[in-house]
Protein backbone atom coordinates (compact mmCIF):
# COMPACT_ATOMS: atom_id res chain seq x y z
CA UNK A 1 0.00 0.00 0.00
CA UNK A 2 2.56 2.47 -1.59
CA UNK A 3 0.10 5.11 -2.65
CA UNK A 4 -2.59 7.10 -0.96
CA UNK A 5 -6.33 6.81 -1.12
CA UNK A 6 -9.97 6.98 0.21
CA UNK A 7 -12.73 4.84 -0.57
CA UNK A 8 -16.26 4.11 -0.02
CA UNK A 9 -18.04 0.53 -0.33
CA UNK A 10 -21.54 0.39 0.69
CA UNK A 11 -22.93 -2.90 1.50
CA UNK A 12 -26.49 -3.63 3.21
CA UNK A 13 -26.97 0.30 4.19
CA UNK A 14 -23.39 0.05 5.53
CA UNK A 15 -21.24 2.77 4.10
CA UNK A 16 -17.65 2.01 4.74
CA UNK A 17 -15.21 4.77 4.56
CA UNK A 18 -11.53 4.10 4.73
CA UNK A 19 -8.14 6.11 4.19
CA UNK A 20 -4.98 5.41 3.91
CA UNK A 21 -1.13 7.14 3.62
CA UNK A 22 2.00 5.66 2.91
CA UNK A 23 3.20 7.64 6.06
CA UNK A 24 1.43 6.75 9.45
CA UNK A 25 -1.98 7.49 7.38
CA UNK A 26 -1.29 10.80 7.89
CA UNK A 27 -3.86 13.34 6.35
CA UNK A 28 -2.29 15.61 3.51
CA UNK A 29 -5.34 18.19 2.07
CA UNK A 30 -6.25 15.95 -1.06
CA UNK A 31 -7.01 12.68 1.61
CA UNK A 32 -8.36 15.38 3.94
CA UNK A 33 -11.03 17.01 1.18
CA UNK A 34 -11.66 13.15 -0.12
CA UNK A 35 -13.00 12.47 3.15
CA UNK A 36 -15.28 14.56 3.48
CA UNK A 37 -16.52 14.50 -0.04
CA UNK A 38 -16.97 10.19 0.61
CA UNK A 39 -18.39 11.34 4.02
CA UNK A 40 -20.93 13.93 2.40
CA UNK A 41 -21.75 11.97 -0.62
CA UNK A 42 -22.47 9.00 1.85
CA UNK A 43 -24.83 10.99 3.96
CA UNK A 44 -26.66 12.09 0.95
CA UNK A 45 -27.21 8.61 0.13
CA UNK A 46 -30.52 7.20 0.57
CA UNK A 47 -30.01 3.88 0.92
CA UNK A 48 -27.11 4.39 3.66
CA UNK A 49 -28.31 4.15 7.33
CA UNK A 50 -25.24 4.07 8.94
CA UNK A 51 -21.18 5.04 8.12
CA UNK A 52 -18.50 3.51 9.44
CA UNK A 53 -14.61 5.43 9.62
CA UNK A 54 -11.56 3.51 9.41
CA UNK A 55 -8.32 3.66 8.08
CA UNK A 56 -5.72 1.01 6.42
CA UNK A 57 -3.36 -0.68 8.22
CA UNK A 58 -1.95 -1.83 11.33
CA UNK A 59 0.72 0.38 12.77
CA UNK A 60 -1.17 3.60 12.79
CA UNK A 61 -4.79 4.96 12.82
CA UNK A 62 -4.04 8.41 11.90
CA UNK A 63 -0.96 10.45 12.65
CA UNK A 64 -2.51 13.54 11.82
CA UNK A 65 -1.31 16.65 9.65
CA UNK A 66 0.57 15.90 7.05
CA UNK A 67 4.63 17.41 8.18
CA UNK A 68 5.46 17.39 4.44
CA UNK A 69 2.23 20.15 3.77
CA UNK A 70 3.19 21.93 6.78
CA UNK A 71 6.50 23.09 5.75
CA UNK A 72 4.93 24.02 2.54
CA UNK A 73 2.47 26.36 3.53
CA UNK A 74 4.16 29.70 2.90
CA UNK A 75 1.05 32.18 4.00
CA UNK A 76 -1.86 32.70 5.84
CA UNK A 77 -4.16 31.72 3.30
CA UNK A 78 -2.02 28.32 2.15
CA UNK A 79 -2.59 28.05 5.97
CA UNK A 80 -6.26 28.37 6.79
CA UNK A 81 -6.72 26.35 3.47
CA UNK A 82 -5.17 23.35 4.71
CA UNK A 83 -6.32 23.47 8.10
CA UNK A 84 -9.85 24.13 7.15
CA UNK A 85 -9.90 20.58 5.88
CA UNK A 86 -10.13 18.99 9.39
CA UNK A 87 -13.00 21.19 9.60
CA UNK A 88 -14.53 20.24 6.56
CA UNK A 89 -14.24 16.98 7.95
CA UNK A 90 -15.14 16.92 11.39
CA UNK A 91 -18.42 19.39 9.80
CA UNK A 92 -18.97 16.49 7.48
CA UNK A 93 -19.22 13.59 10.21
CA UNK A 94 -21.17 16.54 12.52
CA UNK A 95 -23.62 17.17 9.81
CA UNK A 96 -24.33 13.90 7.76
CA UNK A 97 -27.67 12.68 9.10
CA UNK A 98 -26.70 8.85 9.89
CA UNK A 99 -24.50 8.04 12.55
CA UNK A 100 -20.91 7.35 11.79
CA UNK A 101 -18.78 4.90 13.64
CA UNK A 102 -15.42 5.02 14.05
CA UNK A 103 -12.83 1.96 13.99
CA UNK A 104 -9.42 3.04 15.75
CA UNK A 105 -7.01 0.35 15.23
CA UNK A 106 -3.95 1.52 16.45
CA UNK A 107 -2.25 5.06 17.59
CA UNK A 108 -4.08 8.07 16.85
CA UNK A 109 -1.78 11.80 16.90
CA UNK A 110 -3.23 15.16 16.24
CA UNK A 111 -6.01 15.06 13.69
CA UNK A 112 -6.15 11.60 14.35
CA UNK A 113 -7.40 12.07 17.68
CA UNK A 114 -9.90 15.14 16.14
CA UNK A 115 -11.31 12.73 13.85
CA UNK A 116 -11.76 10.14 16.53
CA UNK A 117 -13.56 12.16 18.69
CA UNK A 118 -15.67 13.66 15.66
CA UNK A 119 -17.12 10.18 15.21
CA UNK A 120 -20.40 9.44 16.76
CA UNK A 121 -19.67 5.89 18.73
CA UNK A 122 -15.69 5.31 18.44
CA UNK A 123 -14.54 1.53 19.38
CA UNK A 124 -10.78 0.83 19.53
CA UNK A 125 -7.98 -1.50 20.27
CA UNK A 126 -6.23 -1.72 23.26
CA UNK A 127 -3.37 -0.56 21.09
CA UNK A 128 -4.91 2.63 20.11
CA UNK A 129 -3.38 5.60 22.74
CA UNK A 130 -3.76 8.60 21.67
CA UNK A 131 -1.97 12.24 21.81
CA UNK A 132 -2.29 15.98 21.17
CA UNK A 133 0.79 16.80 19.73
CA UNK A 134 0.54 20.40 18.07
CA UNK A 135 2.40 22.45 21.03
CA UNK A 136 4.97 20.94 20.29
CA UNK A 137 5.15 22.42 17.05
CA UNK A 138 4.72 25.85 17.90
CA UNK A 139 0.48 25.34 16.88
CA UNK A 140 -2.05 23.89 18.81
CA UNK A 141 -5.10 21.70 18.48
CA UNK A 142 -7.38 24.53 17.70
CA UNK A 143 -9.41 23.16 14.94
CA UNK A 144 -10.17 19.35 16.30
CA UNK A 145 -10.28 20.95 19.99
CA UNK A 146 -14.19 21.35 19.71
CA UNK A 147 -14.52 17.79 18.72
CA UNK A 148 -12.31 16.66 21.31
CA UNK A 149 -13.51 18.78 24.12
CA UNK A 150 -17.04 18.28 23.88
CA UNK A 151 -16.26 14.40 23.91
CA UNK A 152 -13.65 14.09 26.96
CA UNK A 153 -14.38 17.49 28.29
CA UNK A 154 -12.51 20.93 29.24
CA UNK A 155 -10.09 19.38 32.05
CA UNK A 156 -9.06 16.42 29.99
CA UNK A 157 -8.73 18.18 26.67
CA UNK A 158 -6.77 21.11 28.06
CA UNK A 159 -4.34 18.54 30.46
CA UNK A 160 -4.04 16.12 26.36
CA UNK A 161 -3.04 20.27 24.96
CA UNK A 162 -0.63 20.87 27.59
CA UNK A 163 1.38 17.62 27.81
CA UNK A 164 1.91 17.34 23.66
CA UNK A 165 4.78 14.58 23.78
CA UNK A 166 2.66 12.20 26.67
CA UNK A 167 0.71 9.42 25.21
CA UNK A 168 -2.47 8.45 26.75
CA UNK A 169 -3.47 4.65 26.64
CA UNK A 170 -6.78 3.54 24.92
CA UNK A 171 -8.13 2.48 28.40
CA UNK A 172 -7.23 6.04 29.58
CA UNK A 173 -9.30 7.55 26.18
CA UNK A 174 -12.07 5.16 26.73
CA UNK A 175 -12.07 6.31 30.72
CA UNK A 176 -12.40 9.83 29.56
CA UNK A 177 -15.66 9.01 26.77
CA UNK A 178 -13.29 9.41 23.59
CA UNK A 179 -13.75 5.20 23.01
CA UNK A 180 -16.76 3.68 23.78
CA UNK A 181 -15.19 0.61 24.39
CA UNK A 182 -11.54 -0.96 23.98
CA UNK A 183 -10.76 -4.39 22.57
CA UNK A 184 -7.93 -6.40 23.06
CA UNK A 185 -8.08 -8.28 19.79
CA UNK A 186 -8.48 -6.67 16.62
CA UNK A 187 -10.97 -9.47 15.57
CA UNK A 188 -13.09 -8.59 18.48
CA UNK A 189 -12.66 -4.95 17.61
CA UNK A 190 -14.07 -5.65 14.09
CA UNK A 191 -16.86 -7.69 14.90
CA UNK A 192 -18.17 -5.38 17.31
CA UNK A 193 -17.82 -2.35 14.63
CA UNK A 194 -19.87 -4.64 12.17
CA UNK A 195 -22.20 -5.81 14.84
CA UNK A 196 -22.95 -2.23 15.84
CA UNK A 197 -23.29 -1.31 12.15
CA UNK A 198 -25.83 -3.99 11.62
CA UNK A 199 -27.51 -3.26 14.27
CA UNK A 200 -28.20 0.84 13.59
CA UNK A 201 -28.55 -0.51 9.51
CA UNK A 202 -32.05 -2.04 10.75
CA UNK A 203 -33.16 1.05 13.02
CA UNK A 204 -35.88 3.59 11.77
CA UNK A 205 -33.13 6.41 9.34
CA UNK A 206 -35.36 9.19 10.37
CA UNK A 207 -35.36 8.47 14.02
CA UNK A 208 -31.73 8.67 13.76
CA UNK A 209 -31.67 11.45 12.38
CA UNK A 210 -33.69 12.83 14.51
CA UNK A 211 -31.54 11.93 17.81
CA UNK A 212 -28.15 12.75 16.12
CA UNK A 213 -29.48 16.51 15.63
CA UNK A 214 -29.83 16.16 19.28
CA UNK A 215 -26.94 15.04 19.96
CA UNK A 216 -25.21 17.56 18.47
CA UNK A 217 -27.41 20.58 19.78
CA UNK A 218 -24.88 23.45 20.39
CA UNK A 219 -22.65 22.79 17.51
CA UNK A 220 -24.69 24.80 15.28
CA UNK A 221 -21.91 27.50 14.99
CA UNK A 222 -18.90 24.68 14.15
CA UNK A 223 -19.44 26.09 10.35
CA UNK A 224 -17.72 29.14 11.31
CA UNK A 225 -15.75 28.47 14.32
CA UNK A 226 -13.91 25.54 13.07
CA UNK A 227 -12.67 27.63 10.27
CA UNK A 228 -11.72 30.61 12.36
CA UNK A 229 -9.68 28.20 14.11
CA UNK A 230 -7.86 27.03 11.00
CA UNK A 231 -6.73 31.15 10.43
CA UNK A 232 -5.57 30.22 13.97
CA UNK A 233 -3.30 27.47 12.99
CA UNK A 234 -2.81 28.84 9.75
CA UNK A 235 -0.65 31.49 10.79
CA UNK A 236 1.11 30.00 13.45
CA UNK A 237 2.33 27.15 11.56
CA UNK A 238 4.48 30.12 9.43
CA UNK A 239 6.62 30.87 12.78
CA UNK A 240 10.16 30.19 13.12
CA UNK A 241 9.41 28.11 15.94
CA UNK A 242 7.34 25.73 13.79
CA UNK A 243 9.76 25.56 11.07
CA UNK A 244 12.38 24.19 13.05
CA UNK A 245 10.41 21.70 15.27
CA UNK A 246 9.28 19.98 12.44
CA UNK A 247 12.84 19.77 10.87
CA UNK A 248 14.23 18.31 13.95
CA UNK A 249 11.62 15.88 13.90
CA UNK A 250 11.83 14.96 10.27
CA UNK A 251 15.33 14.46 11.17
CA UNK A 252 14.65 11.83 14.06
CA UNK A 253 12.71 10.59 12.26
CA UNK A 254 14.91 9.80 9.22
CA UNK A 255 18.17 8.32 11.50
CA UNK A 256 16.17 5.92 12.41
Amino acid sequence: MNEAFVNTAIDNGIATVTFHHPKSNSLPATILAALAKNIEQAGADKSVRVIVLRSEGEKAFCAGASFDELVAIDDEAAGLSFFNGFALVINAIRTVPCFVIGRVQAKAVGGGVGLAAAVDVCYAHESASVKLSELAIGIGPFVVGPAVERKIGAAAFGFMSATPATWRTAVWAEQKGLYAEVFHTQEKLDAAVDAHARELSTYSPEAMAELKRIMWCGTEDWGSLLPERAAVSGRLVLSEFTRNAIAEFKGKAAAR
